[in-house]
C-alpha cells in the first residue's frame, strides 16, 4: 500500500506514525478510537484496490435503487459493524520505500479534479494511438482510466446541468471508442451491454446504433442487427452506403450459417 503525506484519502494517523519510522522498520502501534473512526471508509477504499475497482465508488452500470442501498452499507459486514461500534485498533506497519514528490507517478484516483481534466485527453489520445497499433486490451485501459477520471469529477456537478453534459458528451464518446475495442476482441455481449446502455440514456447517438448492430451481426441476432442498421440511416443517411455494405454481408453469412447447418443435418441422418 502507498500512502501520499498530506493526502486525506488515508487516515491522518497514519502519517503521524510513519514519520516516527525508519525505511526496513517493523512497528506496531495502538491507535484511540479518535483516531480510527474513518478506518471503515478508508478499508473499504483499499478493498476495491485490491479487488481491481474504483476506490471511488463509480460503477459504469448503478442502479439509483442500488446507490440507495450502499448509502447505509459500505459493503462488507466487518466495516458495517466497526463504523456502528469504533474501536481502538492496533497497526502493523512495515515502511518498504520513501520516495520525493517529483519521484512519484499518483494513480488517477488520487489526482484532483483539475489534474484528472488534464489527464483525460492524455489517456484518450494513448487509448487512440494503442487502438491504431492493434493493441486493443491496452487501448481499454487507457479509455477505461479516463473514464474513472470523467464520472469521478461528474458527481459533483447537478445532473443534466451544462458543465455535467459536457462531461457527458466525453464520457460517451470515450465508452463509444472502448465498445470498438471490445468488438475488436469479440466481446460482443460486453458491446451489446454498454451500447444498449447508452442508447436507453442518449437515444440520438448513431454509432452506438452502429456498434450495437455490428456486435448483434456477430452474435447471429439478425433482426436486431437490422433494425439498429436501420436506425442508423434514419439518424444519419449520410451512412447509408456504409450500412448496406454490412447488411449485404451480414445476409451472406446468415446464409452460409443456415448452409452448413443444412449439410451438418444431413449428414446427421444420412
Amino acid at each position: 500500500m502507498e500512502i501520499i503525506i498530506g493526502n486525506m484519502f488515508k487516515l491522518e494517523v497514519w502519517e503521524t506514525l510513519l514519520a516516527s519510522m525508519r525505511i526496513g522498520e517493523v512497528a506496531e502501534f495502538w491507535c484511540d478510537v479518535t483516531h480510527t473512526g474513518l478506518y471503515p471508509l478508508v478499508s473499504k477504499s483499499l478493498r476495491r484496490i485490491a479487488e481491481g475497482k474504483d476506490p471511488t465508488d463509480w460503477h459504469m452500470h448503478t442502479c439509483g435503487l442500488a446507490n440507495m442501498f450502499a448509502y447505509h452499507t459500505l459493503g462488507y459486514e466487518d466495516l458495517d459493524e466497526l463504523q456502528k461500534e469504533p474501536q481502538p485498533l492496533i497497526f502493523i506497519i512495515e515502511l518498504l520505500k520513501v520516495e520525493s514528490p517529483s519521484m512519484y507517478k499518483r494513480e488517477t484516483w488520487a489526482l484532483n479534479n483539475d489534474e484528472k481534466l488534464k489527464a483525460v485527453p492524455v489517456l484518450h489520445g494513448e487509448g487512440n494511438r494503442l487502438f491504431k497499433l492493434g493493441r486493443y486490451e491496452d487501448a481499454t485501459n487507457k479509455y477505461r482510466e479516463a473514464l474513472i477520471c470523467l464520472k469521478n469529477v461528474q458527481t459533483k456537478e447537478k445532473p443534466w446541468e451544462v458543465p455535467w453534459m459536457k462531461l457527458e458528451k466525453m464520457i460517451n464518446t470515450l465508452i463509444l471508442n472502448y465498445c470498438q475495442c471490445l468488438l475488436r476482441m469479440e466481446e460482443y455481449y460486453e458491446v451489446l451491454e454498454h451500447t444498449t446502455d447508452l442508447i436507453q440514456h442518449h437515444p440520438g447517438l448513431v454509432k452506438a446504433y452502429f456498434l450495437r448492430a455490428k456486435a448483434n451481426a456477430e452474435v447471429w441476432n439478425e433482426t436486431e442487427a437490422k433494425k439498429d442498421f436501420e436506425k442508423v440511416v434514419d439518424l444519419d443517411p449520410t451512412m447509408s452506403r456504409q450500412v448496406k455494405k454490412e447488411i449485404r454481408m451480414l445476409e451472406m453469412r446468415m446464409q452460409e450459417k443456415e448452409e452448413e447447418e443444412k449439410l451438418k443435418y444431413k449428414n446427421l441422418f444420412s
